[in-house]
């Protein structure tokens, strides 16, 4: 399974290393992923999903309901 947020799509960056030397080299920024489970009273179950801490706080300003009803409409989430 990809590192992919499933609420809004982020994924792994790639950029480099740099030494004192200005020497560079290759890395990636992961994102930071979570394994949460959300309760939807609308459709009255528990959902366990993936998502980043960004997401999360997102979550915790606009609702569950609000944030899986956009990342449906983007084509993130095809629950």
């Amino acid at each position: 399974m990809s590192r992919v947020c499933e609420l809004t799509g982020k994924r792994a960056m790639v950029g480099n290393n740099v030494s004192h030397a200005m020497n560079k080299t290759k890395r990636k920024f992961q994102v930071n992923l979570l394994k949460k489970r959300f309760y939807i009273p609308e459709e009255d179950k528990w959902v366990t999903l993936r998502i980043s801490a960004a997401a999360l706080k997102t979550i915790n300003k606009n609702g569950i309901s609000a944030t899986i009803k956009k990342a449906r409409e983007k084509g993130y989430l095809t629950k």
